[in-house]
Protein backbone atom coordinates (compact mmCIF):
# COMPACT_ATOMS: atom_id res chain seq x y z
CA UNK A 1 0.00 0.00 0.00
CA UNK A 2 1.26 3.47 -0.88
CA UNK A 3 2.08 5.97 1.84
CA UNK A 4 0.12 9.24 1.90
CA UNK A 5 3.51 10.96 2.22
CA UNK A 6 4.19 10.28 -1.47
CA UNK A 7 2.12 13.41 -2.08
CA UNK A 8 3.82 15.46 0.66
CA UNK A 9 5.57 18.69 -0.41
CA UNK A 10 8.88 17.92 -2.13
CA UNK A 11 8.41 14.13 -2.09
CA UNK A 12 9.94 12.24 -5.02
CA UNK A 13 8.58 8.77 -5.77
CA UNK A 14 10.99 5.82 -6.09
CA UNK A 15 12.17 4.70 -9.51
CA UNK A 16 10.76 1.51 -11.00
CA UNK A 17 12.51 -1.49 -9.49
CA UNK A 18 13.69 0.30 -6.35
CA UNK A 19 13.50 -1.95 -3.27
CA UNK A 20 11.35 0.55 -1.36
CA UNK A 21 8.16 1.06 -3.32
CA UNK A 22 5.26 2.97 -1.84
CA UNK A 23 7.31 5.48 0.20
CA UNK A 24 9.21 8.65 -0.81
CA UNK A 25 12.63 8.12 -2.35
CA UNK A 26 13.81 11.57 -1.27
CA UNK A 27 12.60 15.12 -0.66
CA UNK A 28 14.76 17.01 -3.12
CA UNK A 29 18.23 16.70 -1.56
CA UNK A 30 19.12 13.16 -0.43
CA UNK A 31 22.65 14.15 0.61
CA UNK A 32 21.36 16.93 2.86
CA UNK A 33 18.88 14.44 4.30
CA UNK A 34 21.76 12.11 5.18
CA UNK A 35 23.72 14.97 6.76
CA UNK A 36 20.71 15.91 8.89
CA UNK A 37 20.45 12.33 10.16
CA UNK A 38 24.16 12.37 11.00
CA UNK A 39 24.33 15.84 12.54
CA UNK A 40 20.86 16.83 13.78
CA UNK A 41 17.69 14.76 13.23
CA UNK A 42 15.71 13.40 10.29
CA UNK A 43 12.51 11.40 9.95
CA UNK A 44 12.06 8.53 7.48
CA UNK A 45 8.84 7.02 6.16
CA UNK A 46 9.23 3.24 6.46
CA UNK A 47 5.52 2.45 6.28
CA UNK A 48 6.19 -0.05 3.48
CA UNK A 49 7.27 -2.54 6.17
CA UNK A 50 4.77 -5.14 7.36
CA UNK A 51 3.82 -5.47 11.03
CA UNK A 52 2.70 -8.74 12.61
CA UNK A 53 1.19 -8.95 16.10
CA UNK A 54 1.50 -11.93 18.45
CA UNK A 55 -0.74 -11.58 21.52
CA UNK A 56 -1.34 -14.37 24.01
CA UNK A 57 -0.10 -15.72 27.34
CA UNK A 58 2.42 -18.08 25.69
CA UNK A 59 3.86 -15.56 23.22
CA UNK A 60 7.38 -15.42 24.72
CA UNK A 61 7.90 -19.14 25.32
CA UNK A 62 6.36 -19.95 21.94
CA UNK A 63 8.56 -17.51 20.01
CA UNK A 64 11.55 -18.70 22.03
CA UNK A 65 11.04 -22.20 20.65
CA UNK A 66 10.72 -21.05 17.02
CA UNK A 67 13.34 -18.34 16.62
CA UNK A 68 17.02 -17.62 17.15
CA UNK A 69 16.30 -15.10 19.91
CA UNK A 70 16.08 -15.59 23.69
CA UNK A 71 12.45 -14.50 24.05
CA UNK A 72 12.03 -15.88 27.56
CA UNK A 73 14.63 -13.33 28.69
CA UNK A 74 12.89 -10.49 26.85
CA UNK A 75 11.25 -8.21 29.37
CA UNK A 76 8.17 -6.08 29.02
CA UNK A 77 8.96 -2.85 27.16
CA UNK A 78 12.04 -4.32 25.48
CA UNK A 79 12.95 -4.83 21.84
CA UNK A 80 15.40 -6.93 19.86
CA UNK A 81 15.79 -8.64 16.47
CA UNK A 82 15.09 -12.28 15.62
CA UNK A 83 15.53 -14.81 12.83
CA UNK A 84 13.74 -17.93 11.69
CA UNK A 85 16.12 -20.43 10.12
CA UNK A 86 15.65 -23.57 8.07
CA UNK A 87 16.96 -26.95 9.22
CA UNK A 88 20.38 -26.20 7.66
CA UNK A 89 20.64 -22.94 9.58
CA UNK A 90 19.99 -20.71 6.57
CA UNK A 91 18.05 -17.49 7.10
CA UNK A 92 14.40 -17.58 6.08
CA UNK A 93 12.99 -14.59 8.01
CA UNK A 94 14.25 -11.56 9.89
CA UNK A 95 12.16 -9.27 12.08
CA UNK A 96 12.57 -6.31 14.40
CA UNK A 97 10.81 -7.05 17.70
CA UNK A 98 8.97 -5.14 20.42
CA UNK A 99 7.35 -6.67 23.51
CA UNK A 100 4.88 -4.11 24.80
CA UNK A 101 1.36 -4.07 26.22
CA UNK A 102 1.01 -7.84 26.32
CA UNK A 103 1.81 -8.22 22.62
CA UNK A 104 4.98 -9.05 20.68
CA UNK A 105 5.20 -7.07 17.44
CA UNK A 106 7.35 -8.28 14.55
CA UNK A 107 8.01 -5.88 11.69
CA UNK A 108 9.59 -7.29 8.56
CA UNK A 109 9.91 -6.92 4.80
CA UNK A 110 6.46 -6.71 3.24
CA UNK A 111 7.42 -9.25 0.58
CA UNK A 112 8.11 -11.87 3.29
CA UNK A 113 5.25 -11.12 5.69
CA UNK A 114 2.64 -13.50 4.29
CA UNK A 115 5.09 -16.40 4.34
CA UNK A 116 6.20 -15.57 7.89
CA UNK A 117 2.62 -15.32 9.13
CA UNK A 118 1.72 -18.62 7.46
CA UNK A 119 4.63 -20.33 9.20
CA UNK A 120 3.74 -18.86 12.59
CA UNK A 121 0.09 -19.82 12.19
CA UNK A 122 1.06 -23.38 11.25
CA UNK A 123 3.17 -23.67 14.41
CA UNK A 124 0.52 -22.56 16.93
CA UNK A 125 -0.74 -26.06 17.86
CA UNK A 126 -2.00 -25.77 21.48
CA UNK A 127 -0.07 -22.63 22.44
CA UNK A 128 -2.03 -19.64 23.72
CA UNK A 129 -1.05 -17.26 20.93
CA UNK A 130 -2.95 -15.62 18.08
CA UNK A 131 -0.52 -14.31 15.41
CA UNK A 132 -2.10 -11.90 12.96
CA UNK A 133 -1.23 -9.32 10.32
CA UNK A 134 -1.42 -5.81 11.82
CA UNK A 135 -0.04 -3.97 8.78
CA UNK A 136 -3.35 -2.29 8.02
CA UNK A 137 -3.36 -0.93 11.59
CA UNK A 138 0.25 0.11 12.21
CA UNK A 139 3.05 1.77 10.26
CA UNK A 140 6.73 2.46 10.94
CA UNK A 141 8.39 5.88 10.96
CA UNK A 142 12.05 6.18 12.03
CA UNK A 143 13.82 9.21 13.48
CA UNK A 144 17.61 9.31 13.38
CA UNK A 145 20.22 11.74 14.66
CA UNK A 146 21.99 13.15 17.70
CA UNK A 147 19.07 15.52 18.37
CA UNK A 148 16.49 12.73 18.76
CA UNK A 149 16.23 13.32 22.53
CA UNK A 150 15.54 17.01 21.98
CA UNK A 151 12.90 16.18 19.38
CA UNK A 152 11.13 13.84 21.79
CA UNK A 153 11.31 16.48 24.51
CA UNK A 154 9.82 19.09 22.18
CA UNK A 155 6.90 16.75 21.46
CA UNK A 156 6.57 15.56 25.07
CA UNK A 157 7.09 11.95 23.99
CA UNK A 158 8.67 9.30 26.24
CA UNK A 159 12.14 8.44 24.95
CA UNK A 160 12.91 4.71 25.19
CA UNK A 161 16.05 3.77 27.08
CA UNK A 162 18.99 2.61 25.01
CA UNK A 163 19.93 0.40 23.41
CA UNK A 164 16.64 -1.53 22.88
CA UNK A 165 14.02 -0.01 25.15
CA UNK A 166 10.37 0.28 24.14
CA UNK A 167 7.79 2.78 25.41
CA UNK A 168 4.06 2.70 24.79
CA UNK A 169 2.40 5.46 22.77
CA UNK A 170 -1.32 6.02 22.23
CA UNK A 171 -2.24 3.07 19.98
CA UNK A 172 1.42 2.36 19.18
CA UNK A 173 4.94 2.35 20.59
CA UNK A 174 8.46 3.77 20.26
CA UNK A 175 11.44 1.39 20.02
CA UNK A 176 15.09 2.39 20.44
CA UNK A 177 17.49 0.84 17.91
CA UNK A 178 21.25 0.76 17.38
CA UNK A 179 21.16 1.57 13.66
CA UNK A 180 21.26 3.19 11.12
CA UNK A 181 22.80 5.82 13.38
CA UNK A 182 23.99 6.03 16.95
CA UNK A 183 20.67 7.61 17.94
CA UNK A 184 17.64 6.08 16.25
CA UNK A 185 14.05 5.37 17.30
CA UNK A 186 11.30 3.56 15.42
CA UNK A 187 7.83 5.02 15.91
CA UNK A 188 5.15 2.41 15.22
CA UNK A 189 1.96 4.43 14.95
CA UNK A 190 -1.60 4.02 13.65
CA UNK A 191 -1.44 3.80 9.86
CA UNK A 192 -4.27 6.28 9.50
CA UNK A 193 -2.25 8.86 11.46
CA UNK A 194 0.99 8.76 9.42
CA UNK A 195 0.49 12.23 7.96
CA UNK A 196 -0.36 13.72 11.36
CA UNK A 197 2.73 12.19 12.99
CA UNK A 198 4.89 13.37 10.07
CA UNK A 199 3.57 16.92 10.43
CA UNK A 200 4.28 16.93 14.17
CA UNK A 201 7.80 15.57 13.78
CA UNK A 202 8.81 17.91 10.97
CA UNK A 203 7.26 20.93 12.70
CA UNK A 204 9.39 20.10 15.77
CA UNK A 205 12.57 20.14 13.68
CA UNK A 206 13.03 16.72 12.05
CA UNK A 207 14.05 16.97 8.41
CA UNK A 208 11.89 14.93 5.99
CA UNK A 209 14.03 12.17 4.49
CA UNK A 210 13.51 9.35 2.03
CA UNK A 211 14.56 5.76 1.46
CA UNK A 212 17.68 6.82 -0.51
CA UNK A 213 19.15 8.44 2.61
CA UNK A 214 18.00 5.68 4.95
CA UNK A 215 19.57 2.95 2.81
CA UNK A 216 22.87 4.84 2.58
CA UNK A 217 23.01 5.11 6.37
CA UNK A 218 22.02 1.45 6.79
CA UNK A 219 24.77 0.30 4.44
CA UNK A 220 27.30 2.50 6.26
CA UNK A 221 26.21 0.88 9.54
CA UNK A 222 26.82 -2.64 8.08
CA UNK A 223 23.27 -3.77 8.79
CA UNK A 224 22.06 -6.45 6.39
CA UNK A 225 18.65 -6.34 4.74
CA UNK A 226 16.74 -9.57 4.20
CA UNK A 227 16.39 -10.49 0.53
CA UNK A 228 18.85 -7.80 -0.57
CA UNK A 229 22.04 -8.65 1.31
CA UNK A 230 21.00 -12.28 1.81
CA UNK A 231 20.36 -15.11 -0.61
CA UNK A 232 19.00 -18.64 -0.23
CA UNK A 233 22.33 -19.87 1.22
CA UNK A 234 22.95 -17.15 3.82
CA UNK A 235 23.63 -18.19 7.41
CA UNK A 236 23.52 -15.61 10.24
CA UNK A 237 27.29 -15.54 10.79
CA UNK A 238 27.86 -14.19 7.27
CA UNK A 239 25.85 -10.99 7.77
CA UNK A 240 26.65 -9.87 11.34
CA UNK A 241 23.45 -11.24 12.87
CA UNK A 242 25.17 -13.26 15.60
CA UNK A 243 24.58 -11.43 18.86
CA UNK A 244 22.19 -8.96 17.25
CA UNK A 245 19.48 -11.36 16.08
CA UNK A 246 20.91 -14.68 17.28
CA UNK A 247 21.34 -15.40 21.00
CA UNK A 248 24.11 -17.94 21.52
CA UNK A 249 23.03 -18.95 25.03
CA UNK A 250 19.90 -20.78 23.93
CA UNK A 251 19.17 -23.89 21.93
CA UNK A 252 16.31 -26.07 20.78
CA UNK A 253 15.26 -24.17 17.69
CA UNK A 254 15.41 -25.11 14.04
CA UNK A 255 18.88 -24.51 12.60
CA UNK A 256 20.54 -24.16 16.01
CA UNK A 257 23.05 -26.95 15.36
CA UNK A 258 24.54 -25.09 12.39
CA UNK A 259 24.67 -21.85 14.37
CA UNK A 260 26.57 -23.54 17.19
CA UNK A 261 29.01 -25.47 15.01
CA UNK A 262 29.96 -22.55 12.79
CA UNK A 263 30.42 -20.26 15.78
CA UNK A 264 32.42 -22.70 17.91
CA UNK A 265 34.28 -24.82 15.38
CA UNK A 266 34.45 -23.43 11.89
CA UNK A 267 34.31 -20.21 9.96
CA UNK A 268 31.42 -19.01 7.79
CA UNK A 269 32.07 -19.63 4.09
CA UNK A 270 31.36 -15.97 3.26
CA UNK A 271 31.40 -12.64 5.07
CA UNK A 272 29.58 -9.40 4.41
CA UNK A 273 31.99 -6.59 3.57
CA UNK A 274 31.65 -2.91 2.81
CA UNK A 275 33.11 -2.10 -0.60
CA UNK A 276 34.16 1.31 -1.88
CA UNK A 277 33.76 1.68 -5.63
CA UNK A 278 36.12 3.41 -8.01
CA UNK A 279 34.29 6.61 -8.89
CA UNK A 280 35.96 7.07 -12.27
CA UNK A 281 33.05 5.48 -14.15
CA UNK A 282 29.45 6.59 -13.98
CA UNK A 283 28.06 3.10 -13.63
CA UNK A 284 26.84 1.18 -10.63
CA UNK A 285 26.43 -2.53 -9.96
CA UNK A 286 23.03 -3.93 -9.06
CA UNK A 287 21.86 -6.29 -6.35
CA UNK A 288 22.67 -9.86 -7.35
CA UNK A 289 25.61 -8.91 -9.59
CA UNK A 290 28.83 -10.89 -9.19
CA UNK A 291 31.93 -9.89 -7.23
CA UNK A 292 35.08 -11.03 -9.04
CA UNK A 293 38.81 -11.44 -8.60
CA UNK A 294 39.99 -11.10 -12.19
CA UNK A 295 37.59 -13.53 -13.98
CA UNK A 296 36.74 -15.67 -10.93
CA UNK A 297 33.40 -15.09 -9.16
CA UNK A 298 34.02 -14.77 -5.41
CA UNK A 299 30.87 -13.12 -4.15
CA UNK A 300 27.54 -11.43 -4.63
CA UNK A 301 26.51 -7.75 -4.59
CA UNK A 302 23.82 -6.87 -2.06
CA UNK A 303 22.86 -3.28 -1.24
CA UNK A 304 24.20 -0.44 -3.41
CA UNK A 305 24.00 3.08 -1.99
CA UNK A 306 25.21 6.58 -2.77
CA UNK A 307 26.53 8.09 0.47
CA UNK A 308 26.97 11.81 1.15
CA UNK A 309 30.62 11.35 2.25
CA UNK A 310 31.73 7.91 1.04
CA UNK A 311 30.40 8.01 -2.51
CA UNK A 312 29.07 4.75 -3.91
CA UNK A 313 29.26 1.96 -1.33
CA UNK A 314 28.19 -1.65 -1.51
CA UNK A 315 27.48 -4.45 0.92
CA UNK A 316 28.66 -7.70 -0.62
CA UNK A 317 28.88 -11.33 0.45
CA UNK A 318 32.42 -12.40 -0.37
CA UNK A 319 34.15 -15.74 0.09
CA UNK A 320 36.08 -15.79 3.33
CA UNK A 321 39.19 -17.05 1.50
CA UNK A 322 39.50 -13.70 -0.32
CA UNK A 323 42.01 -11.43 1.40
CA UNK A 324 40.62 -7.97 2.28
CA UNK A 325 43.60 -6.42 0.47
CA UNK A 326 42.56 -7.98 -2.85
CA UNK A 327 41.39 -5.63 -5.59
CA UNK A 328 37.90 -6.64 -6.67
CA UNK A 329 35.61 -6.09 -9.62
CA UNK A 330 31.86 -5.78 -9.10
CA UNK A 331 28.94 -5.79 -11.49
CA UNK A 332 27.79 -7.46 -14.65
CA UNK A 333 29.92 -6.96 -17.77
CA UNK A 334 28.14 -3.81 -18.92
CA UNK A 335 28.48 -2.11 -15.52
CA UNK A 336 31.69 -3.52 -14.03
CA UNK A 337 33.76 -1.29 -11.74
CA UNK A 338 36.76 -1.69 -9.47
CA UNK A 339 36.19 -1.96 -5.73
CA UNK A 340 38.21 -2.15 -2.54
CA UNK A 341 37.27 -3.55 0.87
CA UNK A 342 36.80 -1.18 3.79
CA UNK A 343 39.15 -2.72 6.38
CA UNK A 344 36.91 -1.61 9.24
CA UNK A 345 34.12 -3.79 7.87
CA UNK A 346 36.07 -7.05 8.13
CA UNK A 347 34.56 -9.04 11.02
CA UNK A 348 36.92 -10.70 13.50
CA UNK A 349 37.25 -14.45 13.37
CA UNK A 350 35.66 -16.53 16.10
CA UNK A 351 38.37 -18.53 17.89
CA UNK A 352 38.11 -22.24 17.10
CA UNK A 353 37.95 -24.91 19.76
CA UNK A 354 40.69 -27.12 18.37
CA UNK A 355 40.39 -30.56 16.81
CA UNK A 356 39.67 -32.53 19.99
CA UNK A 357 36.96 -30.13 21.14
CA UNK A 358 35.46 -30.15 17.67
CA UNK A 359 35.27 -33.92 17.67
CA UNK A 360 33.63 -33.92 21.09
CA UNK A 361 31.09 -31.31 19.99
CA UNK A 362 30.03 -33.50 17.10
CA UNK A 363 29.28 -36.53 19.31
Amino acid sequence: MNSPLLTAPGAVAPFEGAPDQGVPWHFGDPFAEQRSAARSVAVFDRSNRAVLAVPGDDRLTWLHSLTSQHFTALGEDEGTEALILDVQGRVEHHAAVANVGGVVYLDTEASRAAELLAYLTKMVFWSKVEPRDATAELAVLTVVGPEVAGLFGELDLPLPAGPHGVTALPNGFARRTTWPGRDAVDLVVPRGEIADWWARLTAAGARPAGSWAFEALRVESLHARLGVDTDEKTIPHEVNWIGEAVHLDKGCYRGQETVSKVHNVGRPPRRMLLLHLDGSREVQPETGDPVLVEDRVVGRVGSVALHHELGTIVLALVKRSVSPETELLVGAEDRRVQASVDPDSVPPDTPGLGREAARNLGR
